[in-house]
Formats: structure tokens, sequence, C-alpha cells
């Protein structure tokens, strides 16, 4: 199973590529780009876009922007006859840690046993990388969205 996630901004988005479980790509470009290259895609891999959900608190001109291009990310990928699926936060973090208080690192943490024990194994070095080397800032979060909708 082929699965393109993304964990959406404003002006930059984060993505990873996944296939059976193995991560194959991830990146982040400006918004612009990515709409870009899932025009471009075959459509054989499903999409995982991670979505806004209101918890009730005021938001920003940015939210309401990301969710645009949310929007143009799924029209882009339909159009290639892709299918797509929305994944929100609160499952992201019951999948990987069975508690919606988890954060951002104990996802991270989560990732990193998931492809370890431990960091040596996971990340590695410049020198004997290993599959999560060079995973930097919203791309661990796109690299959970994949994982939770492979399960």
């Amino acid at each position: 199973m082929r699965i393109f996630a993304v964990d959406p901004g404003n002006e930059l988005s984060a993505w990873c590529e996944l296939s059976d479980g193995v991560l194959q790509d991830c990146g982040k470009e400006p918004n612009v780009v990515l709409l870009k290259r899932l025009r471009e895609m075959p459509a054989s891999a499903t999409l995982a876009v991670e979505m806004i959900a209101s918890y009730g608190m005021p938001v920003g001109r940015e939210v309401f922007e990301t969710c645009l291009w949310i929007g143009r990310f799924i029209e882009a990928w339909e159009r290639g006859g892709g299918r797509y699926t929305l994944v929100y936060r609160r499952d992201v973090k019951l999948f990987h840690c069975e508690s919606v208080r988890a954060t951002d690192a104990n996802i991270r943490a989560a990732l990193i046993d998931r492809y370890g024990p431990g960091k040596e194994k996971a990340i590695g070095t410049k020198k004997t990388p290993g599959p999560l080397y060079g995973l930097k800032g919203d791309e661990w979060s796109a690299l959970a969205v994949a994982l939770a909708v492979a399960r």
C-alpha cells in the first residue's frame, strides 16, 4: 500500500511517501510546489491529509488559509482519479501514543521506538543512516499521519 501524507500549512507543507510501511521520501516545500507535485503524481497511492479540527478556541488567518490549501491539495489529487482520506490530529495521537494528551515530542518518541529501538537504529548517523535519518520538523508529523493511515 502506498500512502502520500501531508502535514499542511498556510505557506509550506511537509509530506512523506510510504510504501508498504517503508519510508520512501519526505520533504517540506511551498504549497504551490506541492500542489504541482500532487497534480503530476500517479494516483496509485492514497493521499492522507492532516485535517484541522475545531476545539472551541479562536483561530487566526493562517488556520483558514491552511484549510483552503487542504481543499486545493484534495482537488488536485482527485483530478487524477486518486483516493484521499482526512486524518485528524486526535486520531494520530491515539494511534501512536494511545492518548489524546500526547505531544509532538511523544509522537516523535513513538516513531523512533517503532523504527528502532533507540535513536541509534532509527535515526542513525551520517556514516550509518537509519530509516528516519534526515527527518526534520513537520516531516515527523507527515510520517505520523502516513503510519496512522497505513495501520
